[in-house]
């Protein structure tokens, strides 16, 4: 029977309760068989161990309705479990136009903050439909389906909200499209890594204080990218090349990194990084972690020394978008499937481009310009936001083709 021939006809929901097991919902549909009732409708869902299990189905005939509902009774008591039957008509109400999925990321993830996040999403307009959970570990990750609603005044409220309460939410839009095939582009510096490539440079030169001064001023965007970046490289004159292999050494993964890029890669996306800093360090991270795009700027070596100025073309501000762009363009990835995530101001133009900007650890004023932000150390954290639980994580990093 069709969705619309079940509209108005007499339908019962059949709800039971208790300790799960396997067998139970075999058990129920053998059990409703024997009234010739067809099922238009079901939901299960298991937490700690109790069982919800709902079965919308077409009531039976008048004279066979109430065996019916003895009958169920006593199958549930005999499996100590409860058992309620309500008579209604039709299916359940349509849901309402706009639809999105929202991630909410806590650590923990307080009652105070979900009642905050519901309402809000109710005094936009939206229905919650159904709550998930992606995972327990090492964030509590929640996922609304929410209808009613479109996307963007649901983002906007709800960032303003999560900033508020101190939570990180993630909202887009549902479609077929969250499934697609995307590719992934990340900033490096204070998001693929820990470190500021460009002090871990300025370390082996003795002129660290100067330039995380400049770096620090560039990111908050008190200073042209360009500018600076000139400005610091010139301090590493005449260090000797030997550094670029001990610098790669003293490189250190942003914890999650692995994962997020193991996990991506075995659903078959594309990964890619751009990076303000160097191709020294950003082509053998490409080569180490199996990536499949990375640019970032070039230094100049002569005669075995940095000569304090970079080649090619400079990787700032607008030439991460334009980079973002490219990928995609080589990925055969429309721009609407591209993940940009950064921190710093300089990722902006990028994290706009992109189908789905995350702000990861930000400064201010890319956590206000971003489609959504992550406030925790794990980068992999974001996979939540595409909607991957905690199980295919763990699944992937148990598979035999790791990365090395």
């Amino acid at each position: 029977m069709s969705a619309s021939q079940t509209s108005d006809v007499p339908t019962l929901l059949v709800k039971i309760f208790g300790k799960d097991r396997p067998g139970i919902t075999a058990g129920l549909f053998d059990t409703l068989a024997a009234y010739s009732v067809d099922v238009v409708d079901i939901e299960q869902v298991v937490s700690r161990g109790r069982l919800v299990l709902c079965a919308l189905v077409t009531e039976p005939t008048v004279a066979s309705a109430g065996e019916l509902r003895a009958t169920v009774h006593s199958w549930a008591e005999s499996l100590k479990l409860q058992a309620e039957i309500i008579s209604g008509t039709g299916d359940n109400r349509p849901r309402g136009e706009g639809r999105s999925h929202v991630t909410v990321l806590g650590n923990p993830l307080t009652a105070e903050q979900t009642a905050a996040i519901a309402a809000r999403i109710a005094e936009t307009g939206g229905n919650i439909d159904r709550i998930f959970r992606l995972a327990k570990y090492p964030v509590t990750a929640v996922e609304f389906a929410v209808s009613g609603c479109e996307t963007e005044p649901l983002r906007t409220a709800l960032a303003t909200e999560a900033h508020s309460i101190g939570v990180d939410v993630g909202v887009v839009s549902a479609g077929l499209h969250r499934r697609a095939q995307r590719l992934v582009v990340m900033d490096v510096d204070s998001t693929l890594i820990q470190d500021e490539v460009i002090e871990l440079f300025a370390a082996h030169a003795g002129c660290e204080d100067k330039v995380a001064e400049v770096t620090e001023a560039a990111m908050r965007g008190e200073l042209d990218f360009e500018q600076s970046l000139h400005a610091r490289v010139e301090l590493l004159a005449g260090l000797d090349a030997s550094v670029v292999d001990k610098v790669r050494a003293e490189v250190r993964l942003t914890p999650g990194a692995r994962t997020l890029i193991r996990t991506l890669k075995r659903l078959g996306y594309q990964v890619g990084v751009v990076s303000g800093g160097f191709t020294q360090v950003t082509d053998d991270l490409k080569e180490r972690l199996g990536l499949d795009f990375a640019s970032a700027n070039t230094l100049e070596i002569v005669d075995g020394k940095l000569t304090g100025r970079v080649t090619g073309e400079i990787v700032d501000r607008a030439g991460k978008a334009r980079l973002l762009r490219r990928f995609a363009t080589e990925a055969g990835v429309p721009l609407a499937q591209t993940v940009a995530i950064g921190d710093g101001a300089n990722d902006l133009d990028m994290l706009n481009a992109a189908g789905l900007g995350v702000a990861f650890n930000a400064k201010p004023v890319v956590r206000r310009a971003a489609d959504t932000a992550v406030n925790v150390p794990f980068l992999d954290t974001v996979l939540y936001l595409l909607g991957i639980t905690r199980e295919e994580v763990e699944a992937a990093d148990g598979g035999e083709e790791l990365l090395h």
